[in-house]
């Protein structure tokens, strides 16, 4: 009596099990990281449908069960939404969930819009200011220690751009933490990606020199450690309108091909 082979499979919970799940995990996030840029590019328009699941398992070579998967994600993050008879819709902008990192990120790959750009730095505006002056109130000297450090790497690697840029996010991030409001300092951490991408459109401006952009960063540390509230608000004020001032000015560079 011949018997007939069966299925190998892993244990639950054994090292092959979960080699398994990760590698099927990476590949409907890779696969969602594709439709993501393409809805963000405006490949796939907001109120049209995507391609069928028969034509998209097609063009990126992937099981249906791997796509579904990879629509759940998408769908988390309210770019799509699937209707009977109808298929799976891009949802209007409005709806996006614009504070996840991946929806972030996929925005800065397709290359920023002026209505990016804007609408971050009004975010921006509304908490930064508010944070630096509760910063003011509350800093410890921990925290004000790390904002110090992060304003003197600003100094020291004012030449360069990668540990500029780095200098300059662990300094807002510090003014956050520096609130002891948990809620504040998740802001930064959701919006790094953006943050990183404003400073290095900033820092490669010349509307503004690197000069002027570290003394309104000073200012904003020495009220802080002052405990100059409104001073702390107004300064930060200012430094994010000479940023998107600058920002603004870079885009429009790289528009013109400079």
């Amino acid at each position: 009596m011949t018997v007939a082979p069966t299925e190998s499979r892993a244990p639950p919970g054994s090292d092959a099990a979960r080699l398994g799940e990760a590698v099927g995990r990476n590949l409907h996030e890779r696969i969602a990281n594709t439709l993501g840029e393409g809805i963000v590019a405006g490949i796939h328009p907001p109120g049209k449908p995507l391609p069928t699941e028969i034509e998209l398992c097609a063009s990126l070579s992937v099981s249906r069960s791997a796509l579904r998967e990879a629509f759940k994600l998408l769908a988390a993050k309210r770019l799509i939404i699937s209707r009977q008879k109808v298929g799976t819709l891009v949802r209007p902008r409005a709806e996006w969930n614009m504070l996840d990192p991946e929806v972030l990120a996929w925005n800065l790959h397709a290359a920023p819009t002026d209505e990016f750009v804007t609408g971050l730095f009004e975010v921006r505006k509304i908490v930064e200011p508010s944070a630096a002056a509760l910063a003011a109130e509350r800093r410890s000297a921990d925290a004000m220690a790390r904002i110090e450090r992060a304003l003197a790497d600003m100094f020291r690697f004012q030449g360069t751009s990668v540990e500029l840029i780095e200098a300059d996010l662990r300094f807002h991030q510090s003014i956050l933490d520096a609130t002891g409001n948990y809620f504040l300092a998740s802001f930064g951490a959701v919006i790094e990606s953006s943050l990183q991408a404003s400073f290095r459109f900033g820092w490669a401006s010349r509307h503004h020199t690197p000069e002027y952009s570290l003394r309104q960063h000073q200012g904003v540390m020495e009220a802080i450690r002052d405990g100059r509230a409104t001073d702390a608000y107004g300064i930060m004020t200012q430094l994010l309108r000479s940023a998107i001032e600058d920002v603004r000015e870079s885009l429009l560079r790289r528009q013109r091909g400079e």
